[in-house]
């Protein structure tokens, strides 16, 4: 599932092909891709609109036009790609916005995930519906101050995105070890140093993850470098991983980095 690297680098991707880029038509190839919107009611409202600077939210990216606004979601097999002209189009290309320079595509193999439709900054704030703040954009305060409503394991409440826009299993994963924070822990069992420190990791693991989009380069020493080989070992100590679920998500930690809390 893409996190909120992987859109960031969307974001870039269709920054840099797209914006100012006219919408000549709207070709959609499967109607199921869509979210709230038909084929047609979408081609006409683009249609003669530009491409703006797009946005992000946690992993929503939002293509902004002259016009309404596109929301896309990615989902496990989403991806945009870009061409000049409409050869070589793929069969997983559900939508294409031929442009006056070009075609941007959103590619989706298994469909799940999709594309929206907004008009202006209240429609997506609709479309966006609970989200918390962006993992990368969040305030030290603010982040304290919406944990201290959480409950449950703190893996947990890392994932849900009405508490923090943007992460996802293998990011938490990454956040609690360099915290050294049992991925099981009760949120009402942190400690404050242990709360600032989650607000720590998680910025500094995010933007490291946007600014060199090497998170799961095998080559560093991260847990993400390793989680998921057989016989994975710490990064740190050497201890071999050990592997449970939380959340219905296969979770990896360091039984003596993150040592459980009687």
């Amino acid at each position: 599932m893409p996190e909120l690297p992987d859109v960031e680098h969307f974001r870039g991707f269709l920054s840099q092909h797209a914006s100012g880029r006219t919408i000549e038509r709207v070709v959609v190839t499967d109607p199921g891709i869509l979210r709230g919107v038909d084929a047609e009611p979408l081609d006409r409202a683009l249609s003669g609109h530009r491409f703006l600077e797009p946005d992000r939210h946690g992993k929503w990216l939002i293509a902004w036009t002259t016009g309404p606004a596109v929301l896309i979601h990615f989902g496990m097999t989403g991806d945009l790609t870009w061409a000049q002209g409409p050869e070589g189009r793929h069969r997983h290309d559900r939508v294409v916005f031929v442009t006056d320079l070009g075609e941007l595509r959103y590619r989706n193999m298994r469909k799940l995930g999709g594309l929206w439709m907004a008009h202006g900054s209240d429609g997506v704030a609709e479309v966006l519906g609970p989200l918390g703040p962006d993992a990368i954009e969040v305030k030290r305060r603010q982040f304290h101050e919406i944990l201290a409503r959480r409950r449950g394991r703190v893996k947990a409440a890392m994932m849900n995105q009405r508490f923090v826009a943007g992460l996802g299993n293998i990011l938490v994963d990454e956040i609690l070890w360099q915290a050294r924070i049992h991925p099981a822990t009760t949120v009402d069992r942190l400690s404050e140093t242990q709360r600032d420190l989650l607000f720590t990791r998680m910025r500094s693991v995010v933007r490291r993850a946007v600014e060199t989009y090497d998170y799961m380069d095998r080559n560093q020493q991260w847990l993400s470098h390793v989680r998921g080989r057989p016989g994975a070992r710490c990064p740190r100590r050497h201890d071999v991983l050990e592997r449970t679920v939380i959340a219905g998500r296969t979770t990896y930690y360091c039984p003596r980095c993150q040592p459980a809390v009687d």
